[in-house]
């Protein structure tokens, strides 16, 4: 294969408080430019990246192009109007509306499709004409999952043969933490609990909290259990609604995470309990495993993909089916040992390397097509 230039948004990976969609383009775009390949990456920011952010590589160059707003269909087309690059890479959803030559961009998920009421009605729309708008101007679609690639071919018209479905990593970094006064420290910084069940994410309606907030008290209540908490870890987002734990002993809203916490706060959760409506990926499910903790996840959209084996499945429009699988996790010291040792294994299925490598072949795939 020909050294290829490759134009790269990487506007997501300065987001102060990365979610899943940052956190796939940070690590991927760190991947290809660990490969060993011949093309040349050129990096568009909005914002200057902190020196460390991305390595320093003779193959990468980095530009910043600020915009307070319409960033895309503005300042990167235009910068893409001047490069000419052999291939443009968009790892978050949206093409510019006007561009030249063959592009890859990445879909994570349809959810705004299945949920609409959780997405801002302007948000919503946007969403689906952009997604629309990228899938048909580019000339390769990666997709996080088979869920999200049935999706784009059932909602979009998206021919299967368009579509590459390539799984995200999780961070090599991630380990269980055995620390005794590393896990205690954590907990006091949060306000944390001895014993506690855990969910990370952003706290909004498509991640299910209220049957979660429904279910542990179920659980608490039939049991008599008072000694585990429940921790809701994460950002309060779109509709975020106080009433979900309202009431609800046991409860904590730790609020979002430090990345230096996060090993340990898996690592001290009994189990992670991530019962979500719709994800593209899921990827609190790797972390949790990479740090030893069971899971309790969905069966549902790609959430049986990414936890194989590894997890309890539950209906997650049930709450009486989330708090007999907390029961089961709670009562059953040797079922987590077996989720434990499965959930290592899964985990170490998915790499940034893999993922990276994969990604490249569809960027040459899309350079080659329009040659």
């Amino acid at each position: 294969m020909r050294p290829l230039t490759v134009a790269v948004d990487a506007s997501r990976t300065t987001v102060a408080r990365r979610t899943g969609t940052e956190t796939y383009a940070l690590q991927l775009i760190r991947a290809l430019l660990a490969l060993d390949t011949p093309h040349r990456y050129l990096l568009y920011f909005r914002d200057s990246p902190p020196p460390d952010l991305l390595p320093a590589v003779p193959h990468a160059e980095q530009r910043v192009i600020p915009a307070p707003r319409l960033w895309t269909h503005f300042r990167f087309a235009a910068a893409l109007w001047r490069a000419r690059p052999d291939v443009t890479f968009v790892p978050s959803h949206a093409l510019p509306l006007a561009f030249p030559g063959p592009a890859v961009v990445t879909v994570h998920d349809l959810g705004y499709i299945y949920f609409p009421e959780a997405h801002p009605g302007l948000s919503r729309r946007y969403l689906d004409w952009s997604t629309r708008h990228s899938v048909r101007r580019a000339t390769r679609v990666i997709a996080d999952s088979l869920a999200t690639s049935r999706d784009l071919a059932a909602h979009y018209g998206v021919p299967q043969d368009k579509i590459s479905v390539v799984y995200p990593g999780v961070d090599a970094t991630l380990a269980r933490v055995t620390d005794g006064e590393r896990l205690a420290a954590v907990r006091a910084r949060y306000g944390l609990p001895e014993t506690y069940l855990l969910f990370v994410g952003t706290l909004q309606p498509r991640k299910n909290i209220a049957r979660i907030v429904r279910g542990y008290a179920r659980w608490r209540r039939d049991s008599g259990r008072d000694d585990i908490g429940l921790v809701l870890a994460g950002q309060q987002g779109w509709l975020y609604d106080p009433r979900w734990v309202e009431g609800v002993a046991g409860v904590r809203l730790p609020g979002y995470i430090d990345d230096t916490d996060v090993a340990a706060l898996y690592s001290g959760a009994l189990a992670l309990l991530f019962p979500s409506l719709h994800e593209g990926f899921g990827f609190p499910v790797l972390e949790a495993m990479r740090c030893g903790t069971p899971v309790i996840t969905s069966s549902t959209s790609s959430l049986p993909e990414v936890a194989g084996d590894a997890a309890l499945l539950v209906n997650p429009r049930d709450e009486v089916a989330i708090a007999r699988a907390i029961e089961r996790v709670v009562a059953d010291a040797e079922l987590r040992a077996a989720l434990v040792a499965r959930g290592y294994r899964q985990a170490g299925q998915f790499s940034w390397q893999r993922a990276a490598e994969q990604t490249v072949r569809v960027l040459e795939l899309a350079a080659a097509s329009q040659r």
